[in-house]
């Protein structure tokens, strides 16, 4: 099966089930959360919460028919309020790394928490220390059969300028896709970078490496990065190294290379660039040979992260008492530059009152 971009017709729209709610459970405050489930005619069940905008779980079919969840995880809502490694989350209001938590705009230099340390150097990742991903967003079904959450982050969250309104809808199409689709608008000028952060393992089996997974990023120039993983400003191709996956590559067969960019973040831990185009288009190709898995990802952004799990340790115990070991999962997330508003060369990430940010990211499930 191969991609597919474009509208349903209402026929196609008809066959979509209407998703359901029911309660997840309770914040520590006492107000309830709400759980919903997507399901299509082809097996597929995604299952989304209004804890952080998360991605609960993906089930999906295999070559053979066996329907499995794809993502890391928790499976109570309980479990969630512990989700230090962002999770099946949508992250904001920025997503990766600001060096040293400070950026300038409009002349206005803004300090953010310091929140991770990557090589002993402090900076900001994903939004502070209670980003988008810990909050209590709003969640209702929508007439195109999708699920839509809503959060309000006030002037001055977690540092930040500007009072941000944010949309994320969830839907799954009746074509096996699952859209994650953000939107956000400001009452002064601000930064956005919202990224998905679902931790993706095509086997089925989180106790399994992804190192066999083969991967495919439409990406000939990646971020290179400091000891602290903050982009130098340069943009270099991959050709030559152990970055270049322009051509589908086994994720673990370059993966211990005496290569600085993979000494200095464990293994993969980068941004590619994005082949130039305008609108949607194919970011990344993940495919597990065993179990014949498929997953395209699809995207509007300019650049996408891909990061292999190298960080997971087992100490977080998640599904089905799982500890989730190094390398049992991979995170692939379409966003814009990290560090953007420290480099003036970068995409801009600033997001003025009147306009509109917008970040499409699809995922695209096949067998093979």
């Amino acid at each position: 099966m191969g991609i597919w971009i474009g509208h349903h017709t209402p026929a196609m729209a008809n066959e979509l089930q209407k998703p359901t709610e029911e309660i997840y459970g309770k914040m520590p405050d006492g107000r309830e959360v709400k759980i919903f489930t997507l399901t299509n005619s082809n097996g597929l069940r995604a299952r989304v919460t209004e804890y952080g905008a998360i991605l609960v779980s993906m089930e999906t079919p295999d070559k053979s028919g066996k329907t499995a969840d794809l993502t890391h995880g928790y499976d109570t809502l309980a479990g969630w309020l512990t989700n230090d490694s962002y999770l099946g989350a949508t992250v904001g209001r920025f997503g990766n790394r600001i060096k040293d938590g400070k950026f300038t705009l409009d002349g206005k230099e803004y300090s953010l928490a310091t929140n991770n340390d990557p090589g002993g150097i402090p900076c900001h990742l994903h939004g502070g220390v209670k980003g988008f991903d810990k909050v209590l967003w709003s969640g209702k079904i929508t007439p195109e059969n999708g699920v839509e959450f809503t959060y309000i982050s006030k002037d001055g969250e977690e540092g930040y300028p500007g009072t941000l309104t944010v949309n994320v809808t969830y839907t799954l199409t009746a074509n096996n896709e699952l859209k994650w689709e953000a939107k956000a608008t400001t009452d002064a000028p601000t930064i956005v970078n919202l990224v998905h952060h679902s931790y993706w393992n095509l086997s089925g089996d989180p106790t399994t490496l992804i190192n066999d997974h083969v991967l495919t990023l439409n990406a000939g120039k990646y971020l290179p990065t400091n000891i602290g993983l903050i982009p130098t400003g340069k943009i270099d191709p991959v050709a030559g190294t152990p970055l270049d996956f322009t051509k589908p590559t086994a994720i673990g067969a370059r993966i211990d290379e005496d290569f600085e960019a993979l000494k200095f973040g464990g293994g993969y831990d980068h941004a590619w660039v994005l082949a130039d185009g305008k609108g949607v288009r194919l970011a990344a190709r993940l495919e597990d040979p065993k179990s014949g898995r498929v997953m395209e990802v699809l995207s509007d952004q300019p650049a996408i992260q891909f990061y292999g799990g190298n960080f997971l340790d087992g100490t977080t115990t998640g599904k089905g008492g799982v500890a989730y070991a190094k390398r049992t999962a991979l995170c692939l997330e379409t966003e814009g530059f990290p560090d953007a508003p420290n480099h003036p060369s970068f995409p801009s990430a600033v997001l003025r009152p009147g306009e509109t940010y917008r970040h499409t990211m699809i995922h695209q499930f096949s067998t093979k």
